[in-house]
């Protein structure tokens, strides 16, 4: 070879090497991050196993309580595994949410809020695990359906039938765009046949005509419960129908309302659980479960209690119950039928809720 090209083939070498020197050291894995908008990839362990990432497919009302919830967990799994967990997190309307994780979000796990948007990852063949078996039946927290007012109540809203009074102007969400919101067509449904029931028999008609009642003073039929307390703090409507952990952690920011339990309402029950087909691809069902498994111990559901929600762990509520009161007719989903006959009865095609709607 000749001396030139001798020199030029060795510079070619060296740049070479250093090029590729330098794309070892710049291509190195990244830490992964968590993220509030979802997790568009699936989540990696580390080679040595110090590390796994859980991602949370979740509604959005239990986001603040989270919060202080996951570096809790952490720091109890890294003692207890000597495994570090970073979260990747996604928060939106609880339907949408259960609609995301069929659509291929692969959330390890799912906090929603009712048992219907659950139904729809099961039937999906998502979570195949009987979920209803772990404690408390699956549920992480409680609730129930409560009436905001003004501050100072100065329309004297003490009851369901007040809402149906001429003049008062009533928000809640709409069902068919919230799923959550049909516990608050549950919870006058619901009244309206515990009224019917005192005075005599159980009369579906009569509870059909008490939701229309309060029905025809609706002044805003928003798509989500937040969007339904958006337009009431900016000034539309008198009583706002919600739920009580909302209205316990609104005041606790510094909104101004009046709580209002009616004498008949519902007990909401939120559930949680591991998305089986999600771990078993990722590798993380001893994470996932250890995590649905943390939310019902004694830290997790203080800081649930401390964003509003009730317990479901009774040491935890026995500490905290003074902070609620306690409804004279409360019902839960079962005085209904359960949610299968809820959901042919009042949310089918020709259901109670669309014949309300309808003006049938």
């Amino acid at each position: 070879m000749q001396p030139k090209r001798a020199r030029s083939a060795l510079i070619l070498l060296i740049m070479i090497c250093l090029l590729s020197a330098f794309t070892t050291a710049c291509g190195g894995a990244s830490q992964p991050s968590a993220s509030t908008a979802g997790a568009a990839a699936a989540p990696k362990s580390s080679a040595e196993g110090q590390e796994v990432t859980l991602v949370i497919g979740a509604y959005s009302v239990v986001k603040d309580a989270l919060q202080n919830i996951l570096p809790g967990f952490q720091a109890y799994w890294l003692q207890k595994t000597g495994q570090r967990v970073t979260f990747q997190e996604s928060y939106e309307a609880s339907g949408t949410q259960a609609r995301a994780i069929v659509g291929g979000f692969e959330a390890d796990v799912t906090l929603l809020a009712m048992e219907g948007d659950i139904d729809k990852l099961t039937k999906a063949k998502l979570i195949t695990h009987e979920w209803k078996k772990s404690a408390n039946q699956g549920m992480i927290t409680d609730s129930i359906v409560v009436l905001g007012t003004r501050p100072g109540n100065p329309l004297g809203i003490k009851d369901w039938e007040d809402l149906m009074k001429p003049g008062v102007k009533v928000l809640y969400p709409n069902p068919k765009t919230s799923g959550g919101a049909q516990w608050d067509i549950n919870a006058i449904y619901g009244a309206g046949l515990k009224a019917s029931e005192a005075k005599g028999a159980k009369d579906p008609a009569f509870a059909k005509q008490y939701l229309e009642r309060v029905h025809q003073n609706i002044e805003s039929l928003d798509k989500s419960g937040r969007a339904s307390m958006a337009a009431f703090e900016y000034g539309v409507g008198d009583v706002i129908v919600t739920y009580e952990n909302e209205l316990l952690a609104r005041i606790g920011q510094g909104k101004k309302y009046d709580i209002v339990v009616p004498t008949n309402t519902i007990r909401i029950e939120n559930p949680a659980a591991v998305v089986d087909k999600n771990v078993d691809k990722h590798g993380t069902r001893e994470v996932a479960e250890a995590f649905i498994d943390y939310l019902v111990q004694d830290e997790a559901q203080k800081a649930f209690a401390d964003a509003g929600f009730r317990p479901v762990n009774p040491e935890v509520y026995a500490a905290v119950k003074d902070r609620y009161a306690t409804p004279a007719g409360l019902f839960d989903i079962q005085y209904l039928g359960g949610w299968k006959e809820v959901r042919e009865k009042l949310y089918s095609k020709r259901g109670v809720w669309y014949q309300v709607l309808a003006g049938i």
